[in-house]
């Protein structure tokens, strides 16, 4: 079956880390005034945050959401934090990638304009403490968003990827079905292995992080944006 849409994880396929160490002081600048707790105990409660939410993710297959975040800090420290200010916390932690941004990757816009212009393209990325709708802002402050007629997000979903429903979702909104779909992304057991479970192709993106490059069982490796722009036309016929 031809196919007919493209989709695109958000990490290290469009977007690179960056700012990381400015974003997190911001997290434990931001819990420890709030709080009280000294800044030394908040930054190792935090650690085991985001222990947390790396086993969560990788056994559970689901992303928590920031409000997690202030409750598992919370436990840790044994304290109180009144809903008023976990709500505070909350915005604080998950927009913190709004203040100190990922960055786009060279050639990443350019990329997702040229699949667009051959068929419906879409975002399937999972998330953290740094939520869809921060996720879509960006998208929308580094002008990939005109481009994409759907956007599914872990945190929204309920569960993450290699689950079928993260997938399923953005062939529903894109209106084809899965064999018709491409995913591209970095990551082998989320993005490779759940898109080829279920029908779909899949494509390796190994500019960003190439962890995966020599053992990909994906039916594309792109180590570029211009890679996949020039082999695009025959991609998708």
């Amino acid at each position: 079956m031809a196919l007919k849409a493209v989709t695109f994880d958000f990490w290290y396929t469009l977007f690179r880390d960056a700012n990381g160490a400015a974003r997190q002081q911001l997290r434990i600048d931001g819990f420890s005034k709030a709080t009280g707790v000294p800044i030394e105990e908040t930054a190792a409660a935090l650690k085991v945050v985001w222990a947390e939410f790396e086993r969560t993710h990788r056994e559970e297959q689901r992303t928590l959401r920031p409000e997690n975040a202030i409750q598992i800090a919370a436990r840790e420290l044994g304290i109180t934090v009144e809903p008023e200010d976990e709500r505070h916390l909350a915005k604080v932690f998950g927009e913190a990638i709004l203040a100190h941004s990922a960055v786009p990757i060279e050639g990443a816009v350019e990329a997702v304009r040229a699949a667009a212009v051959r068929g419906p393209v879409g975002l399937v990325s999972d998330t953290g403490v740094s939520p869809g709708h921060c996720l879509r802002k960006l998208m929308d402050r580094h002008e990939f968003s005109p481009s994409f007629a759907t956007m599914v997000f872990s945190d929204e979903v309920g569960v993450s990827k290699p689950q079928a429903a993260m997938f399923e979702a953005a062939a529903a909104g894109l209106g084809v079905a899965m064999e018709e779909l491409l995913h591209i992304g970095d990551l082998e057991f989320t993005d490779i292995v759940g898109a080829q479970a279920l029908g779909a192709k899949a494509a390796l993106f190994a500019g960003a992080n190439d962890t995966h490059r020599e053992d990909t069982r994906a039916d594309y490796v792109f180590d570029t944006w211009d890679e996949f722009i020039d082999r695009l036309p025959d991609i998708t016929g």
